[in-house]
């Protein structure tokens, strides 16, 4: 179980460079890369090594604790919060590698992983391993990774992750979108890598949580559910840029008058009320229901178990409903922000358009969550190993 007072340098040090996150935020936009200045600051404060097991001297950090560090990443820069998320989530899927893996990964304790889910890569079996070729788009924070997961057919049906040292791949630079600018979400290229036969794992076993040839395994209280851990780490994100837009707006707000009206000062108009009160309730609610899941995920992995399908398809509509409340909230206050907010140097629409950008992803979709979740509850078959 993690120690009270590992958490708390981390999320002390990361709150205190939340300006300079936001500050960076039009820079890093412009670059179509996060500026070195961010991941400097959070690999000082520990960020990359709270999902390091201890073994490797890493922090091994619960999913609620790197949910709240995330949050506030979040809260700062968009951009910055999304790729590190992706860089944690990857951090942990290494865990599930056999130990000759993790040892070779985690040689650093502070380690960025990045990853590209879409099996757009083959591997073609040889003496010790797999020569691997592929193009994989949207590989946000390979820019800035050590290593980096690729999804691969290995035959006509059977899908792997494969992590790759980011030296052995190439990347073009063709990241040039409206949201998450800052991402660096770059193509990625391998051209018949060769990758051994430990650092590849097939697709269900990872899902499932039966790879093997690993010694962490069992109630170590860090088993999690692949997929459930990676949307609730995904759901802390939507929750910090919330929370981020909502700072921005009750700061700006005061003193501000409504143009064409008598109103010279927007906070004292009962409507603005109103609606800040309404973004601040879909937030808490979006942050009761990510209390309950990650109780769940954290229960079962205390206890040695994988969540049951029932639970990991109610984790999966919940999560899409929660971030659907977090961009309702963003979109609201964005609305009410005057004209003045289109501008590039005030953050609050960076934080507006980043997040309508994540909430497109396929995992963050509302709909395909929220079926999910009414077959279950229905009595139904899940009908995906997306759980």
């Amino acid at each position: 179980m993690t120690v009270d007072g590992d958490l708390a340098p981390v999320l002390d040090a990361v709150r205190s460079i939340v300006p300079v996150l936001r500050r960076n935020g039009e820079e890093s936009e412009a670059r179509r890369w996060i500026v070195d200045e961010n991941v400097q600051l959070l690999d000082k404060a520990g960020v990359f090594r709270m999902a390091t097991p201890r073994r490797f001297g890493g922090l091994d950090l619960s999913v609620a604790d790197q949910a709240k560090v995330l949050t506030e990443i979040s809260r700062g820069c968009p951009s910055t919060g999304w790729v590190s998320f992706v860089w944690l989530t990857s951090d942990w899927t290494a865990t599930l590698y056999p130990d000759r893996t993790q040892e070779e990964v985690f040689a650093a304790s502070s380690v960025r992983i990045s990853s590209a889910f879409a099996p757009t890569g083959t591997v073609k079996p040889v003496e010790g391993g797999y020569r691997l070729s592929g193009t994989w788009r949207y590989n946000s924070g390979c820019k800035g990774a050590d290593w980096n997961f690729v999804a691969a057919m290995r035959g006509e049906h059977d899908e792997v992750m494969a992590i790759v040292p980011m030296s052995d791949l190439t990347t073009e630079d063709d990241w040039d979108v409206t949201s998450g600018s800052a991402t660096g979400s770059v193509t990625s290229k391998a051209d018949d890598v060769f990758v051994p036969e430990h650092r590849v794992v097939g697709f269900g076993d990872a899902f499932a949580g039966t790879t093997g040839d690993r010694s962490n395994t069992g109630a170590t209280g860090r088993n999690y559910a692949l997929l459930s851990f990676v949307m609730a780490e995904a759901a802390a994100v939507f929750l910090g840029i919330a929370k981020g837009a909502y700072d921005l707006f009750v700061e700006r707000v005061h003193g501000r008058g409504i143009t064409y009206t008598n109103w010279t000062d927007q906070s004292a108009h009962p409507l603005t009320q109103i609606q800040v009160a309404t973004a601040a309730n879909k937030i808490a609610a979006a942050e009761g229901m990510a209390a309950g899941w990650l109780k769940v995920i954290q229960d079962r992995a205390d206890a040695g178990e994988q969540p049951t399908d029932t639970e990991k398809a109610v984790i999966r509509g919940q999560v899409g409903y929660a971030i659907q409340l977090c961009k309702e909230a963003v979109e609201l206050l964005y609305s009410v922000s005057g004209g003045s907010v289109i501008r590039r140097d005030v953050p609050m629409q960076r934080f507006h358009r980043d997040i309508q950008g994540f909430s497109q992803h396929a995992l963050a979709a509302l709909n395909p969550n929220l079926e999910v979740q009414g077959r279950v509850l229905l009595g139904l078959d899940p009908d995906t190993y997306f759980l």
